[in-house]
């Protein structure tokens, strides 16, 4: 298992950017989730996954920061680095860099296995918790992101 997982590299659209002249704060999400997706089609929970076996994850959390602009002319890739799982659940730190190395965005979010047929959340089967104790295990020897587990606040000086 890579660790972490980086995506292929990937294009800015033109139609993602917006009034400001850089990217939409929505496509970076879009661009995690692409990158999320090409993980999970590697741990064996892609397309397939949902149409065979009426499995699947959905988004329960998610938090970006964002770093850096990025515009049209850019080109990025996102990483995919597996912080905690257990039977049902997912914690992913993802990273979004410029092809030269700069962060433009952070994202971590938690997920949820579902049945499609409740749908409801459920255990991921045994073939699925072998692929994620992998990644898992070879993720466990990065370092945890700084960035990770941040919160959202205005801090305040003392008075």
């Amino acid at each position: 298992m890579p660790a972490p997982f980086v995506s292929h590299v990937m294009e800015i659209e033109k139609g993602w950017i917006d009034y400001n002249g850089h990217l939409n704060m929505a496509y970076y999400n879009v661009l995690f989730d692409r990158c999320s997706d090409e993980a999970l089609d590697l741990l064996g929970m892609g397309a397939a996954y949902v149409r065979d076996r009426k499995l699947t994850i959905y988004t329960a959390e998610v938090h970006v920061c964002y770093v850096q602009e990025l515009h049209l002319e850019h080109r990025v890739t996102a990483s995919f680095q597996l912080l905690d799982h257990d039977d049902k659940r997912l914690r992913v730190y993802q990273e979004l860099l410029h092809v030269d190395g700069w962060l433009a965005a952070t994202s971590e979010y938690l997920a949820l296995h579902v049945d499609m047929t409740g749908p409801k959340v459920a255990p991921f089967p045994e073939d699925i918790m072998a692929n994620l104790q992998a990644m898992g295990a070879a993720h466990a020897q990065l370092p945890m992101p700084e960035r990770a587990g941040r919160s959202i606040g205005i801090r305040r000086k003392p008075t």
